[in-house]
Parts: C-alpha cells; structure tokens; sequence
C-alpha cells in the first residue's frame, strides 16, 4: 500500500522536530497521534524509519534517505499553501463578467471606475452581451442580468431598483406622424426594434393594462442589436423605439426625446449580479458584490 500525503508531510515534521511531541504540538493533534501515523507509514513501506527511545527520536538510515528525499517537495508544497492562501485574504487576479447591454447603471463608467480604482489587483475582463447562456460552463465568475431570466439557483443581488420599459421618439417625430393613445397605435408607426441575435426575432414591446400584462408586435423598419444606434435613430426622427427608462432619461431630460404610454408601462425587478454559489466566495467576486451593494 502507498502512503498517502498526509504521513509524508507528519513524517517530514518528525524529522525535522526529532520528537513527537514538538511535531504534534505544530499539527494540533496529540503526540500518541504522530506515533500512529509513523508506525501506519512504516508498516505500508515494510522497513523502520524511526527510532525510539524514552528521551529522543532519530531517524534510521532509511528515515534519513526518505527525509531528503521528500523535504524539498514538502517545502515546495507548504511554499504553494501560503501563496494560495493570499488569495483567500486580498482581491485580486481577473474577474469575467457577463453583462447584458442594456444595465446602464453597471456599465457607467463612475460605477465599474469606482470599482477598479478600490481594487487595483482586479483584472476586469467584461463581455457586454445578450446572449443566454450557463455563465459557470463559459467561464465566468459572475453576470449581469435582469431578474426575471436568471435562474432560481443562482444567488442575485440588486444593482439597482425597480425598472420599466418606455416607447420613446423625437419631437419632430411627433410633429409629423401624431401621438399613440394606445400601445395597439404602434401597429401603425414607424418603430426601431432590438433583438439579441441575428437569429432571432424581434422584440415584442410589453405593456399592461387594468393589472394584465399583454404584447405588441410592432413591424420594425430598423432592427439592430445596438440599444446606442436604437436612440441615435430615434433622436433623429426615424421612428419610436422601446427600451430601459435608464437608457432614455438623459435624452429626455434634454428635450431630444419624449416619452410614450407611460400609464401602460409598469415597473419590474431591475438588474442583478448573480453568481453560483456563496460557499468559498473568490475575494475578487466578494468585493464586487460589495460594491455593488454599497453603490444601490
């Protein structure tokens, strides 16, 4: 039978203590406990390594080969504990992140700035997408995601409150084709339309009406997958578009654009960071929850 690890590593304290005692004290386990761990290592190498007197322990000829033998490797192990053992302690090394592209709180630049600047040993790697996929099979440590997609199994932590959906469209838009009264009038406007993949179809804009949520599938003139080229084309009179409040509320607070049917546009569970698991938590990934938690 081979010895495993641990009575290499006990034996290597033995040797370096000559006495069971002092290796015990350095284990945290009792001196009858070394004994038993040396007389199962000699037993599975069928020779003494040992030798044992009532006031000293030394090592045979075979106990001081094995000793020289195994010491550089043991030392080599401890060395690969400790340095792993910083990264228990201190942030640091790279964070992949999934991000979907409409988190407009999460991708300013003050927020991840802020974050960056508080952890200097953090590598951020950021895939803005949205795609659907396992983030864990990928490779990442953690995504952004509103609330109603993310899987019941992850743990989820608020970026910010409660969000909503708005049609939006210029001034001059207005001037010429009229207002919407009802989410139903968009049947017959020019509208700008995401989707997230060339693959896949466009967007059905959601409202509710009297406590029931119900769809629209509008015609989109324009469909891209790129929320900033959704609002250069709204600003410039192309048509309505439907996204995040967060992505519009500049635009409109400058007059560019102006929002639509906002009694048909009720409020949802913003965005989240979510991740696996809480046990063991990577000090990188625990440092963004934490700055996600103090920034809401």
């Amino acid at each position: 039978m081979m010895p495993d690890l641990n009575m290499l590593s006990v034996f290597a304290l033995v040797a370096e203590e000559r006495s069971f005692r002092a290796a015990g004290e350095r284990l945290g386990v009792s001196r009858s406990a070394v004994s038993q761990t040396i007389r199962r290592l000699e037993e599975s190498l069928g020779i003494a390594l040992v030798r044992r007197t009532t006031r000293s322990v030394s090592l045979t000829e075979a106990g001081e080969q094995l000793y020289e033998d195994v010491a550089p490797a043991i030392a080599g192990m401890r060395v690969a504990l400790r340095q792993t053992e910083q990264w228990r302690d201190r942030p640091r090394g790279q964070l992949r992140l999934a991000v979907s592209s409409i988190a407009e709180r999460f991708l300013s630049g003050p927020f991840l700035t802020g974050f960056i600047r508080a952890n200097p040993e953090i590598q951020l790697d950021v895939t803005v997408t949205d795609e659907e996929f396992d983030i864990v099979a990928e490779g990442y440590d953690a995504g952004v995601r509103l609330g109603e997609v993310i899987e019941q199994d992850m743990i989820a932590v608020a970026v910010a409150g409660d969000e909503r959906q708005l049609p939006v469209c210029s001034p001059a838009y207005l001037d010429s084709f009229g207002i919407p009264r009802h989410p139903a009038d968009l049947a017959g406007h020019r509208c700008i339309g995401w989707r997230p993949s060339p693959k896949a179809v466009p967007y059905r804009w959601e409202f509710a009406e009297a406590g029931k949520d119900f769809s629209v599938a509008v015609s989109p003139e324009v469909t891209t997958n790129d929320m900033a080229l959704m609002i250069k084309l709204a600003v410039a009179g192309a048509g309505i578009t439907f996204g995040m409040e967060e992505s519009f509320r500049p635009f409109i607070e400058r007059g560019e654009l102006v929002a639509l049917l906002e009694d048909y546009c009720p409020r949802f569970a913003g965005f989240y960071l979510y991740y696996p698991s809480r046990r063991n938590l990577a000090p990188k990934l625990r440092a963004l929850v934490e700055h996600v938690k103090r920034g809401k």
